[in-house]
């Protein structure tokens, strides 16, 4: 079914006063891309993130001014999708330009672990079932609107966040074991301006 299409289902109410629904062809969740906004990130301690795909990592980093003016791997398209079902938050999906050419954060099992990875090609407008490239957006704290943090929308309670490996603040998927839990690994800040300080 397409965005534009509703779907519009014949039911019937029997004596009990019940509602039936006479087709068993009801859709799963599904989602439409309604609109794309261009963001930077950032972490509680002020890096950017940046994504370099000849690496295969994505990491917070301290960038200089002339790197930022490039805006190469760290000026990401964040697309917001409309759903069919209710939903824990925004359901949106990452991408990021690196010199000319596209790539769309996914996660995947690797070694029995969930990664982030970036994979190069553009995000799907209709997306008709459950995805690998799906967060949920929510407000970081009830008092912290300008702060976020992204759920993973095939795990309940994973996260996006960012772990020290190797002298460097990597992009990883984090299990919280309470959703209301304040991990401030998985606070992001999103600004149009590089200059942005939290």
């Amino acid at each position: 079914m397409s965005c534009e299409e509703i779907a519009v289902c014949a039911v019937r109410l029997k004596e009990n006063l019940r509602l039936y629904f006479e087709d068993d062809e009801l859709e799963c969740d599904a989602f439409c891309k309604d609109k794309t906004i261009k963001r930077f990130f950032r972490n509680v301690n002020s890096q950017l993130l940046v994504v370099r795909p000849d690496l295969n990592v994505a990491a917070f980093e301290d960038v200089t001014d002339q790197e930022v003016k490039s805006g190469s791997g760290m000026y990401f398209d964040i697309h917001c999708y409309k759903t069919t079902a209710p939903s824990a938050g925004m359901p949106v999906a990452f991408s990021v330009q690196v010199e000319d050419k596209s790539y769309y954060m996914c996660c995947e099992k690797e070694h029995g672990k969930m990664v982030v990875r970036f994979r190069e090609g553009e995000v799907p407008k209709d997306i008709p079932g459950e995805s690998n490239i799906i967060f949920f957006k929510k407000t970081f704290t009830s008092c912290s609107s300008k702060a976020f943090k992204f759920e993973y929308s095939l795990e309940q309670g994973m996260f996006l966040a960012f772990e020290e490996e190797d002298s460097l603040r990597k992009l990883i998927l984090k299990k919280l074991p309470r959703e209301d839990e304040v991990d401030e690994t998985t606070k992001f800040v999103t600004s149009h301006n590089e200059r942005h300080n939290l």
